[in-house]
């Protein structure tokens, strides 16, 4: 039953497995995450407004973030202008021309990975892909290190995605003694790796390009001054891993699909095995993001939205006021925790016909409007993410890569479950590849 006026502001304990109900309510809810009292926005018009046209006026909130280990310099810095500089500065790195550059490693990594599975032999695959995806983002921001160092680095950065993968974001579960002792363990292990590897390129050799040479290099905002060693570990910890989890996550939902979809896979492969069509927004060597070319996007890249539509890996987010906002109807004064979530914008059946359906031909003729948030993959403004190019390429190389050389099948009683925790990913996820 919605909840009736009263009920609105009256705080109801913020949970996944209810979150869908709230849509048939109020655009903004009351909701109580771990005893505190937030808004719960569930309207596009306003998400937008929170991120984008009123962006200035929300920071950075804590709400969602205490079971995380980040870093608070450089690009998560809660100071606008000191994130706008570190953001410019890893533009470069990250953009179409620097995609197209990355590409035959994301392909090397791809292939790599492919030949390590055999048949008949159940693959964990949140696991190969935290591997897949750390070691692209290792050999992409912090460029080529030595074959030792290299896998040492890609298994330790592997654990720690995948100990923030599963760590949930709140309730009692996120305060837990033991998962937080895992976590903070592998991020101490990979950390002080990493910081042997920074330490030896403090003064390199030759000129570097990659972006951790640029962190070393920077003399930072006229403001604040450039970072410190250990400001600059965080950073590098903080990039690879977020760019490791999510990418893993949306890759395990992928193949899972592919699966679940044999309709799908079928014009999938179809679509690989053919040339890019000039007429379609492939998405795909170009860099470009979808809705950004000249006709509707290819099957492959239909196949990737729909993917992250229904299972995006920021699922949730939260900012908190700086100063008294009106939000609709409500006036919201500074210290005013609000949250929403991308699984239920995506979900929203006022912009989405069938919302709980895979369907990626729905992307030939609904376009996300840049005047609301209905799709939000990857976040929108200023803070958005700043790797969604590079992140779409990845995605198509990976995908197709392994679905061309593998059938992949679910391992008999593996039922996985969408987990809500650091990212939205597919709890347990084993399969069984056999060869094309």
């Amino acid at each position: 039953m919605p909840p009736t006026p009263r009920d609105a502001d009256r705080p109801q304990e913020l949970r996944f497995s209810r979150m869908e109900r709230l849509l048939g309510g109020h655009p903004i809810s009351t909701v109580s995450v771990d005893g505190t009292s937030a808004r719960f926005v569930t309207d596009p018009a306003l998400v937008r407004r929170i991120l984008v046209t009123d962006a200035r006026h929300y920071g950075k909130s804590e709400l969602l973030q205490k079971a995380r280990i980040l870093s608070k310099s450089g690009l998560l810095a809660p100071d606008d202008a000191r994130h706008r500089h570190y953001r410019r500065l890893a533009h470069p790195h990250l953009r179409t021309t620097a995609v197209t550059a990355h590409t035959p490693l994301m392909e090397d990594v791809a292939r790599a990975t492919a030949a390590s599975w055999r048949p008949g032999q159940p693959v964990d695959i949140q696991a190969a892909m935290c591997r897949a995806a750390g070691r692209i983002a290792l050999n992409a921001l912090l460029g080529p290190t030595s074959g030792q160092t290299s896998a040492l680095l890609t298994e330790r950065l592997a654990a720690l995605s995948w100990e923030m993968i599963t760590k949930p974001l709140y309730g009692n579960a996120a305060r837990a003694r033991r998962p937080a002792h895992r976590l903070r363990q592998a991020s101490t292990d990979f950390r002080t790796l990493l910081a042997r590897c920074i330490t030896d390129r403090l003064n390199p050799p030759g000129p570097t390009t990659h972006y951790l040479a640029a962190l070393l290099a920077d003399a930072g905002p006229a403001a604040g001054g450039a970072l410190s060693g250990e400001q600059v570990c965080d950073e590098a910890v903080m990039m690879l891993t977020a760019a490791t989890v999510t990418t893993a996550s949306v890759m395990s939902w992928a193949l899972y699909t592919l699966a679940r979809h044999p309709l799908a896979e079928e014009k999938v492969l179809k679509d690989l095995a053919q040339p890019a069509d000039t007429g379609t927004d492939t998405g795909i060597g170009t860099g470009a993001r979808p809705g950004h070319g000249h006709g509707p996007p290819g099957y492959t890249l239909r196949f990737l939205m729909e993917v992250l539509r229904l299972h995006p890996p920021v699922w949730i987010t939260s900012r908190r006021t700086l100063t008294p906002v009106t939000l609709g109807e409500h006036t919201l004064p500074a210290g005013t925790d609000v949250v929403f979530s991308s699984y239920l914008l995506h979900r929203h059946p006022a912009h989405y016909r069938d919302p709980h359906r895979f369907d990626p031909d729905r992307w030939l003729t609904t376009r996300p409007r840049p005047q609301d948030a209905t799709y939000l993959p990857f976040g929108t403004g200023a803070r958005g993410c700043v790797g969604e190019t590079f992140a779409w390429q990845e995605l198509h190389v990976l995908l197709g890569a392994l679905a061309q050389e593998w059938r992949l099948t679910l391992h008999p009683g593996t039922r996985p479950r969408a987990a809500a925790h650091t990212t939205l990913h597919p709890h347990r996820l084993l399969m069984i590849p056999q060869p094309r």
